[in-house]
């Protein structure tokens, strides 16, 4: 499947107006965490938190909703969050963890579940993990370099950045800028290149702005450890539903998005392959899922 196995494919956002405001889209993983500390589902979280260095993530432990929400908000550039998991466990003690993570990420963990060789007590102890859609991820001095030179704004100056209708978007406290996000091609890491996973797959719930409209989430709920959260979030009142619009903004965008990584992921798998270098994956000509075994 192209999307992967999920349970539920909705559109959601937080009906809380302060997550909203600080939030990223419809607010879902600020949401769905400050929810399950509150209710005591997880003990506390993994998240990207803020550093001394603007838009740069620190991963950290959050224990609390206000270090949830201080975290709000989508950093294009990468946080270890994986580095930090022993850290949660074993010097905070905690035995339910929550965790956000993007793809790459997603994988590791789910191996480490299924292998736990080195990580004992520890892989058993992720009680959730909120997937982010990623369709690419920039070292932090390259981010620095093409919004500077995209939207010839001081990069300090940056107050929000998001990712929509094929552009890069930059907000300031005076200006709105764009461009085709098409320009930010040759910044993103290079593995970004040879991952064909768009939406989280092998999250227990995965969200994203694709598919969705203006300060709302496309929600795609995968386990049943996320089936019962996202559940019990939406009844509480937490955070409120509307179906997602199978039309071409909607569902089709999100498949067609994801199938296109997809693609674009397995002809450079090929291509390094062709050329002896290490992937990490087989190439589409055996005529294997990449992603079975993970």
């Amino acid at each position: 499947m192209v999307l992967g196995t999920y349970k539920q494919i909705t559109l959601g956002r937080s009906t809380d107006k302060q997550i909203q405001k600080i939030s990223q889209d419809g607010g879902i993983v600020t949401a769905l965490l400050t929810f399950a500390l509150d209710e005591k589902i997880i003990d506390g979280a993994v998240v990207a938190g803020p550093s001394e260095e603007m838009w740069k993530p620190t991963p950290t432990v959050a224990l609390s909703s206000d270090e949830v929400m201080a975290a709000a908000g989508t950093k294009y550039t990468i946080s270890p969050n994986n580095m930090v998991l022993k850290q949660a466990v074993r010097q905070y003690g905690l035995e339910k963890v929550g965790i956000v993570t993007i793809p790459c990420q997603t994988m590791g963990i789910r191996k480490m579940q299924s292998y736990p060789f080195g990580v004992r007590f520890l892989a058993d102890k992720i009680a959730l993990d909120i997937g982010i859609c990623c369709t690419e991820n920039f070292p932090f001095e390259s981010l620095k370099t093409f919004i500077s030179a995209k939207a010839g704004v001081d990069f300090e100056l940056v107050e929000k950045m998001d990712i929509g209708k094929g552009k890069f978007w930059v907000k300031t406290q005076d200006d709105l800028i764009s461009f085709p996000i098409k320009e930010t091609h040759g910044y993103e890491q290079n593995g970004c290149k040879v991952c064909l996973d768009l939406v989280s797959e092998l999250s227990d719930i995965s969200t994203g702005s694709i598919g969705a409209p203006d300060d709302w989430s496309a929600v795609q709920v995968r386990t049943d450890k996320g089936e019962t959260v996202f559940k019990q979030a939406v009844d509480a009142g937490a955070i409120e539903l509307k179906p997602i619009d199978e039309g071409k903004f909607g569902l089709e965008m999100l498949t067609k998005l994801a199938k296109s990584k997809k693609e674009k992921a397995m002809k450079e798998i090929d291509r390094r392959k062709a050329m002896g270098l290490p992937v990490p994956y087989k190439g589409s000509s055996e005529k294997e899922d990449p992603l079975a075994n993970v």
